[in-house]
């Protein structure tokens, strides 16, 4: 069986988990931590970038450092993990939904403006597949309108929009280091803050709404409760897994790049007599081949080749039923304008294997099962 995703393992994992146990420091905010933040700072050009325990929570922190209050309204994309507007609607805002541009399943930039009523507070692109959205747009529109903009870059890690890092463009950017992530942690995250006004406290929410991590630093004599917060710190165990991943973070990155172009080279044939649709990577864009997808006709058609992939030994998947399709979506939010493409294009997409060392023979394979379908059609 090729699986959708394996976990990658760059081979200094364990050495350093190990080291770490050694050290007796396995809470939080020690010396794996401390080197994955600076890693971080020095390759993205990050002002300030903490680990979380999950993308989950680093989007939870966003949300609180932007003070949405009940009643604000946060406009973000239908076609997004659920964590995207969970942390907005924990605060009380009300979601407002735009639609996705089809080529890159991302939001419609040109959708947000009229979505924007007195009560907006937030804007929220998603960088699906490790594809930037048209962040000049929406940043322009956020200065206009005095919006934050919180980049969920869970699937963003590495790839650029123009000469900028994904998750340092708006006032605060999310990571997942989640197991089908390029780089991975099993369960971990990140909040990258690029807001001098919201760095410190950034710090107290992610330390239990304490000031902590001052008092870490020599800054003040003993710490207290000074805020909201919750405990937001990944251990050193995860830590020291996730540094051994960003140390080859080029290594993987390099070898993820090769087998997306394998595939969108493989099924060039197919998509250019119209069987199927192919990521679309805008000019301004870096990705990171954080996944490989095609479009197929209809979900009946999608449901077909799922099947005909698993009975070669061949896992695929889908994802993201559109949030404003889902109970908990007509509860706390509404879809503004017209659903053209968010629901029609999430039934046609398909997930195909992605991982680090997936090698050419298995992207050969997957690709060979895919034009046999289509052959038998």
């Amino acid at each position: 069986m090729i699986p959708f995703n394996r976990p990658a393992v760059v081979g200094k994992e364990l050495d350093y988990i190990a080291d770490a146990i050694e050290r007796r420091r396995l809470s939080g905010d020690y010396e794996y931590t401390k080197q994955c933040h600076a890693w971080f700072k020095q390759q993205f050009a990050a002002k300030d970038i903490l680990l979380t325990t999950s993308g989950t929570s680093a989007l939870d922190m966003a949300a609180v450092l932007t003070n949405v209050q009940p009643g604000d309204e946060v406009i973000m994309p239908s076609y997004t993990f659920t964590s995207t507007a969970n942390a907005f609607v924990l605060r009380g805002a009300t979601i407002v939904f735009v639609d996705v541009r089809p080529d890159t399943m991302n939001i419609n930039e040109q959708l947000i403006e009229a979505a924007i009523t007195e009560r907006t507070k937030v804007i929220v692109p998603v960088h699906y597949a490790g594809v930037s959205c048209n962040m000049e747009v929406i940043m322009d529109i956020a200065k206009r309108h005095n919006l934050l903009v919180v980049e969920d870059a869970a699937q963003g890690v590495n790839a650029k929009y123009q000469d900028k890092w994904l998750g340092t463009i708006g006032q605060i950017g999310c990571y997942s280091f989640h197991e089908t992530k390029n780089y991975t942690c099993g369960e971990g995250g990140a909040v990258v803050v690029s807001e001098d006004s919201l760095i410190e406290r950034a710090e107290i929410i992610r330390e239990k709404g304490t000031d902590r991590s001052k008092f870490f630093r020599g800054q003040i004599d003993k710490y207290t409760w000074v805020d909201i917060g919750s405990s937001y710190l990944p251990s050193e165990l995860n830590a020291a897994y996730l540094l051994a991943q960003l140390e080859q973070a080029d290594v993987i990155n390099q070898d993820r790049l090769h087998s997306w172009q394998r595939y969108y080279d493989g099924l060039q044939s197919l998509a250019a007599n119209g069987t199927i649709t192919l990521p679309t990577i805008p000019t301004d864009c870096t990705h990171n081949a954080h996944m490989f997808y095609i479009k197929v006709k209809d979900l009946t058609e999608r449901q077909a080749l799922i099947a005909h992939l698993k009975a070669n030994d061949i896992m695929s998947v889908f994802h993201y039923i559109p949030l404003h399709s889902a109970a908990a979506g007509k509860k706390f939010g509404r879809f503004h304008g017209e659903d053209v493409y968010t629901t029609k294009d999430s039934e046609r997409l398909l997930r195909l294997p992605m991982y680090y060392q997936l090698g050419d023979d298995a992207v050969d394979k997957v690709v060979g099962a895919i034009q046999a379908f289509y052959s038998q059609k």
